[in-house]
């Protein structure tokens, strides 16, 4: 390992949270100053929000640390519960004495009682969610409820839900707007910009007991930030690999290649030529509008790739040609199915076109749609537990990013949804899944017809 040959007494970029080396910087400080500001004031509902790899659990985890003696903090680490189990674990977690057989009454009861006592002697409670995205609006509506719990002057539960930028997704359906305008405090955690990235690792590598001269530059910090996306986590990864492949050559300083080698070894280079990218995206985006629409006409194509190569003509043409036959391959592809996912896409529109708007389904997981091939290896290892025959594949662009919603089975009733549910193995349960509705789904393809309409210009292609 590289330690001894950096002098370091331990690991400066471990991606689970240490709290010895939280970083202040980038509005971290000042988020978690905030956050124990509206705890102590006895605020009601909290947001935390950032993308995934940004900070929250670190947050988290400070914000544990930082508060007084007097306030008692309730930890939800799985946030795919039933509106049912959520004062149950609440409960469990503050020592009541409930059983599993304790009705929702009697656990809200002695939960009243034993905030009330906890008031009386100057103390609080507060319950934090993370991954709240993942939370089924029916238990998100149940918090709410929850948050009712109140003296004449102070709220006896507070909430912190720590959720993706799903959350806010979520939040913006109708039907939980009044736990919408319970959020006294929202806050985002924006990623690094190049200057932050610069003293973080610094700060994090002396925290450890480096003491020579800085071993990232302004440069390097620069070209962790492209790779990166200022997200924190990919930053450590990044990081400690480049440590790693230094140590390995027996030298001390960072270069380009070292970062490069650890972001290619990481899966998330982006040092390649982006050209071809960029015509591939907006081929695929101009497939995708079409499809929704329903206007794949493919008399078309000769049209929308003319103009593509108008727009790129510094691209050579055997990328062009490349990027062409893709385009006629996609655009035959709605008719004959050639993959386990096109399969699954295509029994997705069928069941929609018949499932009642209150029918229920199972999300099993949300997954970038950049990478179809590991949407395609997570169906073909969902085989053996469940029916392929009842996973369901639709596409959505969640904030202007395209994304594969993965759903088991239909249900037309609620309690036997939320039995699949619970009977998932553990392996699909770690995703977070949860509960939605036909009507859910429908709306979200709707948002992306929009969305796509809205960033195409008259020529049929992405602005």
């Amino acid at each position: 390992m590289y330690l001894e040959h950096f002098g370091l007494k331990r690991q400066p970029f471990k991606i689970t949270p240490d709290t010895s080396l939280f970083y202040k910087g980038s509005k971290r400080g000042a988020a978690l100053e905030a956050l124990k500001y509206s705890v102590i004031s006895g605020e009601g509902i909290i947001k935390v929000v950032g993308e995934v790899g940004s900070g929250k659990t670190m947050l988290c985890r400070m914000l544990e640390v930082e508060l007084p003696d007097n306030i008692e903090v309730v930890y939800i680490a799985n946030p795919s519960l039933s509106p049912e189990n959520i004062l149950h674990v609440i409960a469990f977690e503050l020592h009541l004495a409930i059983n599993n057989q304790s009705d929702k009454l009697e656990v809200m009861q002695k939960l009243q009682q034993y905030l009330l006592d906890k008031h009386s002697k100057g103390k609080q409670v507060v319950v934090f969610v993370e991954e709240a995205q993942s939370m089924p609006v029916e238990t998100l509506e149940e918090i709410r409820l929850l948050s009712n719990l109140e003296t004449s002057h102070h709220k006896l539960l507070q909430m912190i839900l720590f959720g993706q930028p799903e959350l806010d997704e979520k939040l913006r359906d109708t039907s939980i707007r009044q736990l919408r305008e319970r959020i006294t405090h929202s806050f985002y955690l924006d990623p690094f910009p190049t200057t932050d990235i610069y003293e973080y690792l610094n700060f994090r590598m002396r925290a450890v007991g480096y003491r020579g001269p800085d071993i990232f530059t302004k440069k390097i910090a620069n070209n962790i930030e492209k790779k990166s996306k200022g997200l924190t986590r990919r930053i450590n990864i990044l990081a400690d690999k480049a440590l790693l492949a230094v140590y390995s050559e027996g030298g001390h300083g960072i270069s380009r290649k070292h970062i490069s080698i650890a972001a290619k070894d990481s899966e998330f280079d982006q040092s390649k030529n982006h050209k071809p990218a960029i015509v591939a995206v907006i081929v695929v985006a101009v497939i995708a509008a079409s499809f929704w629409l329903g206007t794949l006409i493919p008399s078309g194509e000769t049209k929308i790739v003319e103009q593509l190569i108008s727009k790129q003509p510094d691209i050579q043409q055997p990328v062009l040609t490349e990027v062409v036959n893709e385009f006629k391959a996609e655009s035959v592809i709605r008719d004959v199915p050639e993959s386990l996912l096109e399969r699954r896409i295509q029994s997705t529109e069928e069941w929609l076109g018949t499932a009642g708007k209150d029918d229920f389904t199972i999300q099993l997981v949300l997954m970038d749609a950049e990478f179809d091939e590991k949407v395609v290896k997570f169906l073909e290892e969902s085989k053996d537990p469940l029916n392929i025959e009842k996973v369901f594949v639709y596409q959505a662009y969640i904030r202007g990013k395209k994304m594969y919603s993965v759903l088991y089975n239909s249900y037309n009733d609620w309690q036997q949804a939320n039995a699949q549910l619970r009977a998932l193995p553990r392996n699909l349960k770690a995703n977070g899944p949860y509960l939605r509705t036909v009507k859910g789904i429908r709306a979200d393809i709707r948002k992306s017809q929009q969305f796509i309409r809205a960033g195409t210009n008259n020529t049929g292609v992405l602005n």
